[in-house]
C-alpha cells in the first residue's frame, strides 16, 4: 500500500514532538500547568490564561474561544477543578487544531500512480530546501524511492544546496543550469521519477517573495506543468514557514494559499520558538492543516503532525 502519510515510528515521532516544542513548553505555556495546580477557578484565572495564550502568538479569536468554553463548562459543572481544567483545556486545544481532512491526509491509498508529487513552496530563508531534505529522508526511512526536482532555479547556488542535501539523503536530484525554465525543470524531474519507478517526487520552487507577481506566476505555472503531465498532481503542496517569525508569516502564507491552493503546512524551525502557540493561529487563520513540523537541524528531526500528541507535548512536563 502506498502508504507515504502513514503515521511510523511513533515513538520516535513523539520524542521528535516533545523536543520541538521545548521551549515553548518550557516558556510561556509552562505556566498552565501551574496556574490550574494552584489557583480557583475565578476571574484571575481566566484574565491570567488569557495573557498566557495570546503572549504565546495563540491568536485573539482562538483564545476567546477556548476561554468562553472552558468557562463554560465549568458554570455547567462539567468542570469541577482545576485538574478538570487542565484536562478540557487540553481537549479544546486539540480540537482547534484538527481537521475534518486529517484522516485523508494520512491514509493510505491504492488508487495514486507514482509518482506522488509534492509541491513544496515559500519564501527565502524560511529553511524550505533543509525541509525537503529532510522530508526525503523521513520517506526513504519509511522504504520509499524518492526523487527530488531542483525548480528553484531563480537564486544562485540553490540546485548546488539542494544536490548536496540529496546526495547526504541517498536520492536522485534533477536539476538544470541556474536561470533554466522552473516548469522545464519539473516536467524533466516527472520523467525521470517515472522512469526510475520512483515512489514519491518532492519539487523545490523558487523562495519567491509572495509580492513579487511574475515570481509568484512562475510557481502556478510549474504546478500547472506537473498537472498536464498526471491530471492528479501535484498530490500535495506544502508550504513552508519559519516558526519563528510568528504572525508575521501569516500574510506570505495566505498569498501562498490563494495562488497555488497549498493543501498543508511544513512547520520549520519550531524548536527555535518559546511562542508554540503560532501553531493554533496558523490553522485557525489559514484553513489549512500542518503535516510536518521540523524540531532541530537534523535530517531526522521531523516529526509528521498530531494535534493531540503536540498538545500532549506542549502542556506536559517531559519524563
Amino acid at each position: 500500500m502506498f502508504s507515504i502519510f502513514k503515521r511510523n515510528r511513533e515513538q520516535i515521532n513523539r520524542e521528535q514532538t516533545d523536543a520541538g516544542v521545548k521551549r515553548s513548553r518550557e516558556g510561556w505555556f509552562g505556566r498552565i500547568r501551574g496556574l490550574f495546580a494552584s489557583s480557583q477557578l475565578d476571574e484571575s484565572t481566566w484574565d491570567e490564561l488569557e495573557e498566557i495564550l495570546i503572549s504565546a502568538d495563540v491568536s485573539v479569536e482562538t483564545t476567546m474561544t477556548v476561554l468562553d468554553d472552558l468557562r463554560a463548562d465549568v458554570r455547567a459543572g462539567r468542570v469541577a477543578d482545576g485538574e478538570q481544567a487542565f484536562g478540557r483545556l487540553k481537549d479544546l486545544l486539540a480540537t482547534e487544531l484538527a481537521s475534518e481532512n486529517d484522516a485523508d491526509a494520512w491514509s493510505d491509498d491504492e488508487s495514486i500512480a507514482a509518482p506522488y508529487v509534492i509541491l513544496v513552496c515559500g519564501v527565502n530563508g524560511v529553511g524550505k530546501t533543509t525541509s525537503i531534505a529532510k522530508l526525503a529522508h523521513h520517506f526513504t526511512g519509511a522504504g520509499k524511492k524518492v526523487v527530488l526536482g531542483a525548480a528553484d532555479t531563480f537564486r544562485a547556488a540553490a540546485e548546488e544546496q539542494l544536490e548536496i542535501l540529496g546526495e547526504r539523503v541517498g536520492v536522485d536530484v534533477i536539476s538544470h543550469q541556474h536561470g533554466a525554465d522552473p516548469g522545464a525543470v519539473a516536467y524533466d524531474s516527472w520523467q525521470a521519477a517515472r522512469a526510475r519507478g520512483a515512489d514519491i517526487l518532492i519539487v523545490d520552487t523558487a523562495g519567491r517573495l509572495h509580492t513579487r507577481n511574475n515570481l509568484m506566476d512562475e510557481l502556478r505555472k510549474v504546478r500547472r506543468v506537473i498537472n498536464g503531465l498526471d491530471d492528479a498532481a501535484p498530490h500535495q503542496v506544502l508550504l513552508t514557514l519559519d516558526a519563528t517569525t510568528g504572525h508575521n508569516g501569516l500574510t506570505q502564507a495566505r498569498a501562498f494559499t490563494e495562488a497555488v491552493g497549498c493543501t498543508g503546512i511544513f512547520l520549520a524551525k519550531l524548536d527555535g520558538t518559546a511562542r508554540g502557540g503560532i501553531v493554533l493561529s496558523i490553522r485557525r487563520e489559514l484553513g489549512v492543516p500542518i503535516l510536518f513540523i521540523g524540531t532541530g537541524e537534523g535530517l531526522s528531526d521531523i516529526a509528521p503532525f498530531d494535534p493531540g500528541e503536540f498538545v500532549d507535548a506542549m502542556l506536559t512536563p517531559a519524563a
